[in-house]
């Protein structure tokens, strides 16, 4: 699966970006700043220039907005606090009665929880020294009183801090209902304070709307001067992205090249191509991606003076998997990903070009996890750790299962693998050579 996403363009162009590191990361960056800037001032213009038949009523309505906003001074959670603030002061003989009720609970000297605890208290401490468990319940229940004694005085605070305010209390209702009036006006259906975000949101742009609507077309004509400037500098970004992915592909296009030979295609030559545009003259809008405006291909040529072809057509599934395994290998010197999944990536090679494919493999994975489906003794003796995938049959159930091969059993398989058996006395002496080159 990996493998075949590289015939994709998309992914050939990530690639490729991968591979050239920091320098396109910054070109890219600058670009799409670029970009951006063009493609926000197109819209500005393009909504503007719409407008302008029906811009009066729209600047009715959005002064009409923005001098209400103005006019209410709305904050964020003000309407949670005002409920809130209308549920207490509108309660105030409720909660005296209930915090009265509290207080008495808490410090009747007869029966107060206060006078309890802190008997409790006493007559632990009394005997704590005679018992650690003791000593520990008694450590718990100070603490408990301690909370009990600040909640008692936290009570006594509020019950002298509670007062009617009927003023308060008729300015909070007053004000809440200017805030409901106002989201009804111009907001949604929906919880209030999420409303209340969205519209101090949309003042924050209201002004500049109006700014737009009301300048008419100098202040159109002035935006296309902006987008003219602005175009002249994505222009010339795009350029120098360019050129550093054309200077990067170079680079890639021998690397890969030279890891492809030592992969029993010796003949194989890889090229990353880059086409651009020609930048001499203007580039209309639509030339412009948000990564460029770059063709990205990645082609093989099978033979000296052969043709080059895209890769998904000039090479088999195997090749493809050793053509990823030759990218992936120049790739981890520079961005390493967590982990490779490769199958198939030995189809065709055999002898030393295998052993070749298993030495990739396991530079590879001192970067990153590796994982290969093979059926060559020479790829699989390279791996860290080896699991055989079994099959076994049970009456009419076919059952499949897969175990981890280590030491002697390893050697055995490595052997099976060689000469179809593992008793071969010169297949386990070969399996054994084998296992030793990974040291």
């Amino acid at each position: 699966a990996a493998s075949m996403s590289i015939t994709k363009s998309i992914k050939q162009r990530e690639i490729l970006d991968r591979f050239a590191g920091a320098p396109i990361s910054s070109c890219l960056s600058s670009y799409k700043e670029s970009f951006e800037t063009v493609h926000d001032l197109r819209n500005r213009i393009a909504a503007l220039a719409a407008s302008v038949a029906d811009r009066d009523a729209e600047v009715s309505r959005l002064k009409e907005f923005a001098d209400a906003f103005a006019k209410l001074k709305i904050v964020l959670g003000e309407h949670s606090a005002l409920v809130n603030d209308i549920e207490r002061l509108g309660s105030v003989e409720d909660l005296r009665e209930g915090a009265s009720v509290a207080q008495v609970l808490f410090t009747d000297e007869e029966k107060g929880i206060v006078t309890a605890l802190g008997q409790v208290r006493r007559a632990l401490e009394a005997i704590a020294s005679k018992d650690l468990a003791i000593a520990q319940i008694a450590e718990s229940v100070t603490e408990a009183f301690y909370l009990i004694e600040e909640a008692s005085i936290s009570v006594s605070t509020y019950l002298e801090d509670l007062e009617a305010d009927p003023v308060r209390l008729d300015s909070a209702q007053n004000r809440r209902s200017e805030i409901v009036s106002f989201i009804k006006r111009f907001g949604k259906a929906g919880d209030p304070d999420e409303q209340i975000a969205e519209l101090i949101a949309q003042n924050s742009i209201v002004r500049d709307s109006i700014s737009d609507l009301v300048g008419g077309d100098d202040r159109l004509s002035a935006m296309k001067v902006e987008l003219e400037i602005a175009m002249k500098e994505l222009h010339k970004r795009a350029k120098l992205l360019s050129q550093t992915r054309v200077t990067s592909a170079s680079t890639l296009s021998s690397l890969v090249s030279e890891e492809i030979h030592s992969l029993s295609m010796p003949h194989t030559q890889f090229s990353c191509v880059v086409e651009s545009p020609d930048y001499s003259t203007a580039l209309p809008i639509s030339a412009f991606t948000s990564t460029g405006c770059d063709e990205i291909s990645m082609v093989l040529q099978g033979h000296k003076d052969g043709p080059f072809v895209p890769v998904a057509k000039g090479a088999s599934g195997g090749e493809l998997s050793r053509v990823m395994l030759a990218l992936e290998v120049v790739l981890a010197k520079s961005e390493p990903v967590g982990t490779y999944v490769f199958d198939e990536v030995d189809a065709g090679v055999g002898g030393k070009a295998a052993v070749e494919v298993g030495r990739r493999l396991h530079e590879l994975s001192t970067h990153a996890q590796v994982i290969v489906v093979t059926h060559l003794p020479q790829v699989a003796a390279w791996a860290d750790s080896h699991f055989v995938v079994n099959k076994s049959v049970d009456g009419t159930v076919v059952q499949s299962g897969v175990s981890e091969v280590q030491g002697d059993a390893r050697v055995a398989e490595i052997a099976r693998m060689l000469a179809g058996h593992e008793e071969s006395k010169s297949a386990q002496e070969h399996a054994t050579e084998l296992l030793e080159m990974r040291r």
